[in-house]
């Protein structure tokens, strides 16, 4: 371990030649990382941590995590099983609903705009009471605080639910890219984690592990009052293949983390998956896409609305006289983001400054 260690310390070396000092002392920190232990005779999580380029681990008690020593501030999750079951697809009767999209690893920025806004509180804890949080995918890649997002995101999830909330986190294209082991945005932070654990970055997230769990047990599409969400958007071909959100969100959950090979020669599959998919469509911003093709899909899910991310904008924007949303706000550059707020009927465009303003 010493020998691959140095040699992991060596490559990191290589990269911090590149980044600033206080980059580089960040890059020596990384996890947890939450992995189920096979070969234990009892059900056994053990927690990786890399502190100062090395690996450090220890086991889960009582679910809970303690951060070792000296190991900057790296999360410390209190792990739970509610957040792990498949939840429902579709809601009613919902009093408040605040929406983002495509943080992709800018932890700092999303904390920034979700305080500012009141979603949650000073000490990152869930303040949004009975409301419902709808993240619409792309956490993952490019970004290098991908693994902060993801704990900060499992931690509201729980306290979401303990407050008669809901946090739905949907499976945007980078999830599944990832997960079915596409590492080409991978930032190169994790580079070390790969080494020293010996896992790639897709094995990271495993079924083996809580975090990949929990990822697994997530719609990809959610209806929540009169807006349907997702991450990309829905074509016309849905229509033409008489698909449910229920039929999708099983064959998404079934199949994510299959390489796309094997995706691909499955029609269906490649379907949902690729092309004009949920999760990668992008028809919405096109100038062939009319206002009557959208009725259509409207009236098939019996929605006022459709609620995206994947495409960026500089804002929260509306199209179609609201009837579309995007809520890419670009949050991935690291500067600013918005996020849009639903409330008795009234849209508002939650702004990085804590202001609002109306859709």
């Amino acid at each position: 371990m010493m020998f691959k260690t140095l040699l992991c310390a060596a490559a990191l070396a290589g990269i911090s030649n590149q980044l600033n000092a206080h980059e580089a002392i960040n890059y020596q920190f990384d996890g947890p990382y939450v992995i189920q232990d096979e070969a234990a005779t009892q059900s056994q999580q053990t927690a990786y941590w890399i502190c100062h380029s090395q690996l450090i681990s220890s086991l889960v008690s009582e679910h809970s995590l303690k951060r070792p020593e000296n190991c900057g501030k790296l999360p410390e999750p209190l792990l739970s099983e509610d957040v792990k079951q498949v939840m429902p697809d579709s809601y009613n009767g919902v009093k408040k609903v605040v929406a983002l999209s495509d943080v992709h690893g800018q932890y700092d920025v999303l904390i920034t705009l979700l305080k500012n806004q009141k979603i949650i509180d000073a000490d990152n804890n869930w303040a949004f009471g009975d409301g419902h949080m709808v993240m619409t995918g792309d956490m993952f890649d490019r970004g290098d605080q991908i693994n902060e997002v993801l704990w900060f995101m499992y931690q509201l999830d729980r306290q979401a639910k303990a407050a008669g909330g809901m946090l739905h986190l949907l499976m945007g294209n980078h999830e599944q890219m990832v997960l079915g082991g596409d590492l080409r945005y991978v930032h190169e932070r994790y580079e070390l984690a790969s080494k020293l654990l010996d896992r790639s970055n897709d094995a990271l997230y495993g079924e083996d592990t809580e975090i990949g769990q929990w990822l697994r047990s997530k719609n990809t599409l959610v209806k929540v009052n009169d807006v349907l969400y997702m991450h990309g958007g829905i074509s016309s071909e849905w229509l033409e293949r008489q698909l449910t959100i229920e039929e999708a969100n099983q064959l998404f959950r079934a199949n994510i983390g299959r390489p796309k090979a094997e995706l691909k020669q499955d029609e269906l599959l490649n379907f949902l998956f690729y092309g004009n998919g949920p999760t990668w469509y992008r028809g919405y911003f096109k100038d062939s896409f009319s206002e009557a093709e959208l009725d259509k899909i409207l009236t098939y899910f019996d929605v006022n609305r459709i609620t995206v991310g994947h495409t960026s904008q500089k804002q929260v924007l509306g199209l179609f006289d609201n009837k579309i949303i995007a809520i890419d706000s670009s949050i991935k550059l690291g500067e600013q983001g918005e996020l849009l707020l639903i409330q008795n009927g009234e849209l508002t465009r939650g702004l990085y400054d804590g202001s609002r303003q109306a859709l």
